[in-house]
């Protein structure tokens, strides 16, 4: 993997970049009439789906939570609001989830949002050495370490995904 120091890219670029975390950026044509946008990724880059993780936000009692699970299942809401100590959990609102966040549905992601959020990532993340996720915007993906997104969203991991 390489380090990318360049200045611009995406918010998230720029978090990993002033870490001096070492993160390789995957491009891929994003096609507009793509509903399920971490499928998408995976298929394009060839990367199996439990490799790709999809950024979710959602609503605990304490306010908005990022949750970061494989595109290959979906999220346990019950398992998120536990990991978080909280009763429930409900997926937030797509608008205001890109209005606290900075980044449009389909391209949000974990790293650089506007306002630090709790965050979970499916403990799954550490079985590979390296996972992928969105860098901020649709048709690009960040691969880094595990640990990298743990650290710089001071995440906390738990069992949250469950299979499709």
């Amino acid at each position: 993997m390489s380090r990318k120091t360049k200045t611009g890219g995406t918010p998230a670029t720029m978090a990993l970049a002033k870490a001096g975390a070492e993160f390789t950026l995957h491009p891929y044509e994003h096609d507009p009439a793509a509903a399920a946008y971490g499928e998408e990724a995976a298929d394009a880059l060839g990367v199996p789906y439990e490799r790709i993780f999809k950024t979710l936000v959602a609503e605990v009692e304490s306010g908005l939570a990022v949750a970061v699970v494989p595109v290959a299942g979906k999220l346990d809401l019950k398992a998120l609001a536990g990991a978080l100590n909280s009763k429930r959990a409900a997926m937030a609102d797509a608008a205001k989830v890109e209005r606290v966040t900075g980044y449009v549905v389909g391209g949000i992601s974990p790293l650089g949002q506007r306002k630090q959020l709790p965050t979970v990532v499916d403990s799954s993340a550490l079985d590979f050495e390296t996972i992928y996720f969105s860098a901020g915007k649709r048709g690009l993906q960040i691969e880094t370490s595990p640990d990298n997104l743990i650290t710089l969203t001071r995440a906390v991991t738990a069992p949250i995904g469950k299979t499709a």
